[in-house]
């Protein structure tokens, strides 16, 4: 069980945290919410002890491990797999005294130890794990040099789950992963077998995978029983509540206040005048519900354009001269569609958007747009391209020449920027707030086509909500690639898969596709398996292999007589040196100094004879070795 109480914390003098608890039960799943800010990361470091806090406590049972996603993944030629292995301490330990204990006694303690956690079988529930983040077989013996940030953190994630701590924590670990591996996520976490904390942004995660609901806000934890849906339903009728109470208390104060202010001076009420102000004062205030700043979109509709607006007619596109990603794409995008991309990392669906956004020209085929589209593109890696030192206002002031301040400022109050916020420099604006202003930069020119890759990175559940909303208001088209499996089901009516080099529309929902993601893998573990059974059935047995090695031996008998040789001088040589070892180790061979400088030279003279002849057997066995 995992205990917090009275806890406060404060960085630089702001308080994050103050006087908040809450207990978490064994096997409980919680997904931890709350907005941007509001200190749920600073949660987890004080509850994996990262941070001390101010005052209060964190208990956790001394048999319980807390396990977190590792930040520093070590670089250079370490292998996945054998990262992910590392991450069970124990094993790792085990497995290196395995190989030097003496003691047979304890040796057998070892391999007890190691059949009971299930060490031999660590490998294949390793790649199984790598598998279902997205890595192939053979990635598994790769270095971890060879991956970019991304997929390294995806290692991570897999080094923090084969770890199997009885408290997991699990910050954002959908951030890196595409749909087709959260998807095995979801799977994954709503069978974990400890206890699991999880912070996200992700509504269908926190639907699938939870059971209890911390929200993180006002510097205080609350805890709510079931899925984010739940939490959010009796969250809104706490507030409710409470905002009734607020009214009723602030009306009956103030038919107090009237008694008192008609009735204080005059001498035959005076006594319940006073009486009511010493009720006043010992009246508990019920807060009012102070409505949190909505996080608002507003897409600026376009003027109609006639069907279709852009097609794409038997396309090839890529990178490089004559190896095209994608290969005759044959669709047509119409005013009304809204299309999402599915597909792994890597298939090419970022490739397509930046084709349909005249990014990137066809390398064969035609495509095909009204002379008239207007097209909004959204990619988050264009918040590297934004002027840190200017505010959102003047950013949007350069684009809109000519317009007056108000303008400005009403385009930038569309996407939630207070004058405030609008005035702030954008290297301090949060990853949501530069999101929000790349939504307001697309749209100025009122695209008939938004095009939208990745664009909940940085949102919140707010965020995305309001997103959501936004698009589905929208009267121009829409093609997304998104890892949110709920904005895609509630924005999207057209599904694109992009597999393997080609395009094509998929005929189905998001059930149907995650059903035959679930099937290509296990039917690729089927052929793994398939695979290496026959691979083994084609290898040599172990008649075959000894007749084998006897024929070598047969063809190269000299050497084998050298080597033969060289091993009986060495077996020699080295019982000698146990011999005089023996003698030296006696106390009282240092008593005859003459016997005892024969003895040493001897000593001598062994070691440089034992030196000769493992060189002779080593030559011997290269040769041996090259020969055959």
């Amino acid at each position: 069980m995992l205990t917090v109480s009275n806890l406060t914390y404060r960085i630089a003098g702001r308080v994050i945290l103050e006087d908040a608890g809450v207990t978490i039960h064994d096997g409980w799943r919680v997904g931890v919410v709350g907005p941007n800010g509001a200190g749920k990361s600073t949660l987890f470091k004080l509850l994996a002890g990262e941070l001390q806090a101010d005052l209060g406590i964190v208990e956790v049972s001394t048999r319980q491990r807390i396990g977190m996603v590792r930040q520093d993944i070590p670089d250079g030629d370490t292998s996945l797999i054998d990262i992910v292995l590392a991450a069970d301490t124990e094993r790792a330990d085990l497995m290196e005294r395995a190989e030097t204990e003496t003691d047979p006694f304890a040796l057998a303690d070892i391999h007890t130890r190691l059949n009971d956690i299930g060490a031999y079988a660590a490998p294949a529930r390793a790649a199984a794990i790598l598998a279902g983040l997205g890595f192939t077989e053979s990635q598994l013996q790769e270095p971890i040099s060879a991956f970019s940030g991304g997929w390294r953190m995806r290692v991570a994630l897999a080094a923090a789950l084969f770890q199997e701590p009885e408290i997991l924590l699990l910050d954002e670990p959908t951030n890196h992963l595409d749909i087709e591996a959260i998807m095995w996520l979801e799977d994954y976490l709503a069978k974990y077998p400890h206890t699991l904390l999880i912070i996200s942004h992700d509504r269908a995660l926190l639907n699938t995978c939870v059971d209890h609901i911390v929200h993180v806000d006002k510097q205080q934890l609350a805890l709510y029983t079931g899925t984010y849906d739940t939490f959010e339903r009796e969250r809104a009728e706490r507030l409710m509540q409470q905002q009734k109470m607020f009214e009723k208390q602030q009306a009956q104060r103030a038919h107090m206040q009237a008694f008192i202010d008609r009735f204080r001076y005059k001498a035959s009420k005076a006594r319940q005048a006073q009486s009511r102000i010493k009720a006043l004062e010992r009246m508990d205030v019920v807060d009012a519900v102070i409505a949190d700043r909505a996080r608002k979109f507003d897409f600026p509709q376009p003027d109609k354009l006639s069907p279709p607006i852009m097609a794409l007619d038997m396309v090839d596109v890529g990178y490089t001269a004559g190896q095209p990603v994608l290969r005759r794409v044959n669709e047509r995008i119409d005013m009304d569609d809204r299309i999402a991309l599915l597909g792994a990392n890597g298939n090419g669906k970022s490739t397509l958007i930046k084709l349909v956004a005249d990014k990137l020209q066809p390398m064969g085929g035609e495509v095909r747009r009204s002379g008239k589209l207007r097209i909004g593109y959204f990619s988050q890696h264009q918040t590297d391209e934004l002027d840190v030192t200017a505010t959102p206002y003047e950013t949007l002031a350069r684009r809109m020449k000519g317009a007056k301040e108000p303008a400005v400022r009403a385009k930038l109050g569309q996407f939630g920027f207070s004058k405030e916020l609008a005035d702030n420099k954008i290297g301090s604006l949060s990853g949501g707030e530069k999101a929000r202003l790349l939504f307001a930069l697309m749209s100025l020119d009122a695209p008939h086509l938004l095009l939208l890759d990745e664009p909940t990175n940085h949102l919140d559940i707010d965020a995305r909500e309001a997103l959501v909303q936004a698009l589905n208001m929208y009267e121009g088209a829409v093609m997304i690639v998104s890892h949110d499996p709920s904005m895609i089901e509630r924005v999207a009516d057209r599904l694109w898969l992009v597999k393997d080099g080609v395009c094509q529309p998929f005929e189905g929902d998001l059930s149907d596709y995650r059903r035959m993601v679930m099937e290509d893998r296990r039917s690729a573990a089927r052929e793994s398996k398939a695979e290496k059974a026959d691979k083994a059935a084609r290898a040599p047995s172990r008649k075959e292999l000894r007749q084998q090695e006897a024929q070598k031996r047969k063809a190269h008998a000299d050497l084998v007589k050298k080597i033969e040789e060289a091993e009986k001088v060495m077996s020699r040589l080295t019982d000698k040196k146990k011999a005089l070892e023996s003698q030296m180790a006696d106390p009282a061979f240092y008593e005859d100094a003459a016997k005892m400088q024969d003895a040493q030279f001897a000593y001598g003279k062994l070691i440089k004879d034992l030196g000769d002849a493992e060189e002779v057997w080593m030559h011997a066995q290269e040769a041996y070795d090259e020969a055959s």
